[in-house]
């Protein structure tokens, strides 16, 4: 099992104080699933004697399997993707071991529209059937966290789909909005690719869960999340711009519309943590 390579903190917000707090490490996936799937997960905390902790996470757009062992009981669900941010409450002692899908990635292993798991949490055995049920406490009940993650491998390894071009075409997609800030219009994305907007739109329904102009406002808010917990004031005007805004305004309204409390506002709580 070998650690992922250059692991990014980027969506985990105020990510330095939450790792005082849990750990986290992350996991190549099998070669035959990394075209489904981006790396395993595995948070572990122990905050017995302890106050308990919330960590929010800024989510990318994808879909993860989660099993959890926590206040005595274990579950094992899908997390569809967030509408907004997503906190996580951590208390006592306790395990997750994740999955996380990569953009489209688990529409063939379920093939329905990815966009009803979103802002969802849903049981495992609702998507994948008894088969799912219990599994959970048996991963649990292994002695080592290899041994977990190898199990819950092979849950998907024994369901693996078809290569499927339309994931690879989201995927394509999805990596160009990442590596071009100026790409900041569904216009052009579809353009880039010789798809119609609408076209682009029923397949991010089907594969991705949200839209396409969700996901161009998600990876840049990310960025500026992550420059701004740098703890220093920026030149607002020119991060909106280099983040591909029209202007300051527009920049500010997401960002608050999507973390809850204002650019500026959040640098000095980042400054202050």
């Amino acid at each position: 099992m070998q650690p992922l390579n250059q692991p990014s903190d980027k969506g985990i917000l105020k990510a330095e104080e939450g790792f005082k707090h849990f750990a986290l490490a992350r996991f190549e996936p099998d070669a035959r699933l990394s075209s489904f799937l981006e790396h395993y997960w595995v948070v572990r905390w122990d905050l017995r004697g302890q106050a308990p902790y919330r960590q929010t996470i800024l989510s990318y757009p994808n879909v993860n399997l989660s099993f959890e062992r926590e206040k005595g009981g274990t579950f094992a669900g899908l997390y569809g993707i967030p509408k907004a941010t997503y906190t996580r409450h951590l208390e006592g002692e306790g395990q997750v071991l994740g999955m996380k899908f990569r953009p489209g990635g688990f529409y063939p292993f379920w093939e329905k529209p990815v966009s009803l798991l979103t802002g969802e949490i849903v049981p495992l055995e609702a998507v994948f059937g008894e088969e799912a049920r219990g599994l959970a406490e048996r991963l649990f009940a292994l002695d080592s966290e290899e041994a977990r993650v190898r199990a819950a491998e092979q849950f998907l390894l024994d369901r693996l789909p078809a290569a499927d071009p339309d994931m690879e075409l989201v995927q394509a997609v999805l990596q160009r909005v990442i590596e071009n800030r100026s790409m900041v219009r569904v216009e052009d994305m579809a353009a880039g690719f010789g798809l119609s907007t609408r076209s682009l739109q029923r397949l991010f329904h089907r594969y991705v869960g949200v839209t396409p102009k969700w996901v161009i406002q998600r990876y840049r808010l990310q960025e500026a999340a992550e420059l701004m917990e740098k703890g220093t004031s920026p030149d607002w005007a020119r991060l909106s711009l280099d983040l591909g805004y029209y202007d300051q305004a527009h920049f500010s309204k997401d960002f608050k519309a999507m973390i809850g409390k204002s650019p500026q506002d959040y640098v000095k709580e980042a400054s202050f943590s």
